[in-house]
């Protein structure tokens, strides 16, 4: 564990202007979606999301994004999960995605909101009918006495399908994040980042670089 003191990666990134980027911070991150998916990122819409209860104990997790919106990002989780929990005691949370092999980030803060019902059961239509019985089976996030528990629920659920149409659990579905702050981050040598950060103002986005 002597070595984590000296690993170093150097970055050597094209500089990011500000004076360049899009007036709206959901059109950059489109770009750099298109990017990531260019690059041959494994799955570039991984996101790392934090939570919080209201008194402010953190817990994080890695989900993955399924939509960008003109409002904002969108995931689909069990509302039941710890992160579920929390956020409808909290509905706020913090985003990380991270690409580090294109020297590149970006982190989101904002309200969350879930998705109308309609929403949910469109994208929920959508899954293999693997994944629709597995949001049924499994009671996320809750602990259960072995693997076999859950292989049992799966099997269960398999057999009370069969045949029929998998319908949307009601305890499971779509999540809104409305970003309030939206920074892009990419690596520059001797640790000198770009790090430009968009903020949510009644009158749209207002846009400014930070110190690394």
């Amino acid at each position: 564990m002597d070595d984590l003191s000296k690993m170093r990666q150097e970055y050597e990134s094209d500089p990011l202007d500000e004076q360049q980027m899009a007036a709206d911070p959901l059109e950059t991150f489109t770009e750099w979606m298109y990017d990531a998916i260019a690059f041959g990122l494994k799955e570039p819409n991984a996101m790392t999301v934090a939570t919080a209860t209201p008194d402010g104990k953190p817990s994080v997790r890695v989900v993955l994004l399924k939509e960008v919106e003109l409002e904002g990002f969108v995931f689909f989780t069990n509302y039941q999960s710890r992160k579920g929990m929390e956020l409808s005691a909290n509905p706020f949370a913090a985003v990380v995605f991270d690409w580090h092999d294109m020297a590149r980030q970006v982190r989101v803060e904002g309200r969350v909101e879930k998705l109308s019902p309609e929403a949910s059961d469109a994208y929920f239509k959508e899954r293999p009918q693997n994944a629709q019985i597995g949001a049924w089976a499994s009671p996320q996030s809750r602990i259960v006495r072995d693997r076999a528990e859950i292989e049992q629920l799966q099997l269960e659920m398999t057999h009370r399908f069969a045949g029929n149409e998998v319908t949307r659990p009601p305890h499971w579905g779509g999540y809104l994040i409305r970003p309030e702050v939206i920074e892009f981050w990419q690596g520059r040598a001797n640790r000198l980042h770009d790090r430009i950060v968009y903020y949510k103002t009644e009158e749209g986005w207002s846009k400014h670089r930070l110190a690394p």
